[in-house]
């Protein structure tokens, strides 16, 4: 599945309207998501519930062109996704539910996409930054909101374990996570130059950028998806 098959599977399961069925989840895979499908049991047991999993990861697009029988036809990266689903929501009439993010990053987000696409319905939103005391209350939020799909940036693994909470509780169509999406539309993180994303080297630049977020996470991260890769892939 491409990039254009996946957007038109997710619109084309909106259009079926909230028929009180739980949401579908759409969840991805880089090599992050690897390496804690192997350390994290919650963290396995979400992405395992979730209806369809994609590639964010470049590096997981090129290896199973080298080691699989039926490789992946190319990255989807989440990064894209955001903007790629407005423009067609924008003229479907879909509405989305932002959720994630501080409130500052969130409030930005929100308003960058009504500069954007003046006419994209945006249900709702709430920042990332709620308790398990108050989680009942934002669901409700959103149920009530009537948005068609909710994008969750809340990071692994916080919001792929999230979202199968989640669709216990909401009819919307799709649960999307989308990790830092949100910043990325608001600028405020920079996405690699083209040639880096097509061969697999955008967690390279990400790291440079933000190494005091991103360091240990890929240096402790990278080996041990490489790892499974190499060892899982047919």
């Amino acid at each position: 599945m491409g990039r254009d098959d996946l957007e038109d599977f997710v619109f084309l399961s909106v259009r079926g309207g909230r028929e009180g069925s739980r949401p579908k989840l759409l969840y991805d895979i880089n090599g992050h998501a690897i390496s804690l499908f192997r350390s994290d049991h919650r963290y396995r047991e979400a992405l395992e519930a979730a209806d369809l999993v994609h590639a964010d990861g470049q590096s997981v697009v090129v290896a199973s062109r080298l080691l699989c029988a039926q490789p992946i036809r190319e990255r989807t990266a989440t990064t894209d996704m955001l903007l790629d689903y407005a423009v067609r929501a924008e003229k479907e009439g879909v509405s989305f539910f932002l959720l994630g993010g501080d409130e500052v990053t969130n409030a930005a987000c929100a308003a960058r996409l009504r500069e954007l696409y003046p006419t994209l319905k945006i249900a709702g939103r709430h920042h990332g930054y709620f308790s398990s005391a108050e989680e009942a209350s934002v669901l409700q939020a959103i149920e009530d909101s009537g948005a068609d799909i909710l994008w969750v940036g809340l990071g692994k693994p916080l919001e792929q374990i999230f979202g199968v909470r989640a669709r216990e509780r909401l009819s919307c169509s799709w649960i999307i996570t989308c990790g830092g999406c949100f910043n990325y539309t608001t600028g405020r993180y920079r996405r690699a130059p083209k040639w880096m994303q097509r061969w697999g080297f955008e967690w390279l630049h990400r790291m440079a950028t933000e190494p005091d977020k991103l360091f240990w996470r890929y240096l402790s991260t990278n080996p041990i998806a490489t790892f499974w890769i190499l060892k899982d892939s047919r």
